[in-house]
């Protein structure tokens, strides 16, 4: 039986923690389209644990599957979240799955990235709150700069978009 993954090293790029959420998607594309323009690498982390990882192929009543099985259904649910994405195919994507708990490995992942990005929210049980608890972690101990996605910001702005905001007279 192989080790499973339980830290990531990224050498540079716009790492984004993706947690499956609809939040963690929205961060995804946002990362994207950021990395897109910056000609930077995509770094795609999910971490993973027997709680949270869909169920193995190899699963059945009366039989626990290796880790390495969880871990190939962990990567599998994240390169169809990264496919369904349609991301622009000029982007060097890269992911990653980690046997840990999400907040320190994202922010261990963080050590050499350029910027790392999280959805304002994942899977946790408090929908009231407007920051979740592995971004609020990532915001307050990541080693580099941090952006927090929200719902429904969409796709950062092109780079016209941003010349032409700023050749607009004030008002």
């Amino acid at each position: 039986m192989a080790e499973v993954c339980k830290k990531v090293i990224v050498d540079g790029g716009v790492l984004v923690g993706h947690d499956g959420s609809a939040n963690a998607q929205e961060a995804l594309v946002w990362a994207a389209g950021l990395a897109a323009r910056t000609g930077l690498a995509l770094q795609v982390v999910r971490s993973w644990g027997l709680t949270t990882a869909p169920r193995p192929r190899t699963w059945e009543p009366g039989y626990v599957p290796p880790l390495d099985d969880f871990e190939e259904a962990v990567r599998d649910e994240l390169n169809a979240c990264v496919a369904h994405a349609a991301l622009d195919p000029s982007v060097l994507v890269h992911t990653h799955v980690v046997h840990a708990q999400p907040a320190a490995s994202l922010i261990a992942a963080a050590e050499n990235a350029d910027l790392l990005v999280v959805g304002a929210r994942g899977h946790g049980g408090f929908a009231g709150l407007l920051l979740g608890s592995v971004s609020d972690q990532c915001v307050h101990h990541a080693p580099c700069p941090v952006t927090v996605v929200r719902r429904g910001v969409g796709r950062p702005m092109s780079p016209f978009a941003v010349a032409s905001r700023a050749a607009a007279p004030a008002q």
